[in-house]
């Protein structure tokens, strides 16, 4: 089992910045990959960005450039770095972790969930 709990949504201007935190327990850290996703109203929920199992990390073409993830494997944690917000990233952002070695951008391949995040951006 693997627990997670997203933190650091809120409401932000366009053009702004916030950071999303995604603390990971109950099973070593090194034992599992993540990504993060994120579900706006109405859709499907989508692949924002994430780990491969080499350490790589992967983004979506839309916020590619915007968004950064990152990992502090002292604090079993992992980070969403987002910059030059749009309204259009107004989402519930969800944090994944994959123990298989599966493609890293298809909701199927994640085994765990945290609860979400929510992050408006107004325009």
């Amino acid at each position: 089992q693997v627990q997670l709990v997203e933190s650091g949504g809120g409401l932000v201007q366009a053009g702004g910045s916030l950071g999303l935190s995604c603390a990971a327990s109950g099973r070593s850290f090194s034992s599992f990959v993540t990504g993060w996703f994120r579900q706006a109203p109405g859709k499907e929920r989508e692949f924002v960005g994430g780990f491969g199992w080499s350490g790589k990390a992967y983004y979506a073409g839309s916020v590619k450039g915007r968004f950064a993830i990152s990992r502090d494997n002292a604090k079993n944690t992992v980070y969403l770095q987002m910059d030059s917000l749009k309204p259009e990233d107004t989402a519930v952002y969800y944090c994944g972790a994959r123990l298989r070695r599966s493609v890293y951008d298809s909701v199927s391949s994640y085994d765990y969930w945290g609860q979400g995040t929510q992050v408006t951006v107004s325009s």
